[in-house]
């Protein structure tokens, strides 16, 4: 699975500078650099480089200054990544491919050309504000078919945790979560209850969400 070459990839990019999230904005790997303005590197993850992984980078390139794709190199060395004209197109588009061997080394095969266009400035602030706000690193980038826990999900998940010992007002939790006056108006998840007015109280939908992902600790 994609997410297997998370580690090994954020690893590299921390090495060069870069706080690094998964799974943010649809993206495998988000990485933001320190100072002003601040760098944006995307990298997208697939088992072997192929099409598709150039077709994810196209989109991704109107998100961030520097797109990276990476994948497993082939045992045999029979991969596109010994293809020319594979390195050659990545070249041409300012991509950087970076190959993940089986024991987790990560090695250059293109360098990524920086800065690239800013094309769509409204989806890379969004992308930037959810690296923001997202507490830690609490995905795998690579990660399928399982809920994303995106920064508002955090936030629900640390109201719902206050809301097990009873029932509280928006302002209570204030300083914990931020939006929780909109968090629990909205409901998105069905997890909170107005029992009267400003007051609200967890719903059994709530207290499995707390078994999925249970809010002992933090990790920043």
């Amino acid at each position: 699975m994609e997410k297997t070459l998370y580690l090994p990839v954020k690893a590299f990019l921390e090495n060069a500078g870069y706080a690094v999230k998964g799974e943010i904005g649809g993206c495998d790997l988000v990485g933001i650099s320190d100072g002003e303005p601040s760098v944006v590197v995307i990298c997208e993850l697939k088992l072997t480089f192929n099409l598709e992984l150039i077709l994810q980078a196209v989109d991704r390139a109107a998100l961030c200054d520097e797109v990276w794709i990476a994948a497993r190199i082939s045992a045999r060395g029979k991969g596109r990544e010994s293809d020319k004209r594979f390195r050659d197109l990545c070249r041409r588009l300012g991509f950087g491919m970076l190959g993940i061997s089986d024991s987790g080394a990560v090695s250059v095969i293109v360098a990524s050309v920086t800065p690239m266009p800013r094309t769509n400035p409204k989806r890379r602030s969004r992308l930037i504000k959810e690296h923001q706000r997202r507490r830690g690193d609490p995905m795998l980038g690579g990660s399928t078919k399982i809920p994303v826990m995106t920064a508002y999900r955090q936030q629900a998940l640390t109201i719902a945790a206050a809301l097990e010992a009873g029932p509280l007002r928006p302002k209570d939790m204030k300083l914990m979560a931020p939006e929780a006056g909109n968090i629990l108006r909205g409901n998105v998840y069905g997890w909170f209850e107005r029992v009267e007015r400003g007051v609200y109280a967890l719903t059994d939908a709530g207290r499995q969400a707390l078994l999925r992902w249970p809010q002992t600790t933090v990790v920043e």
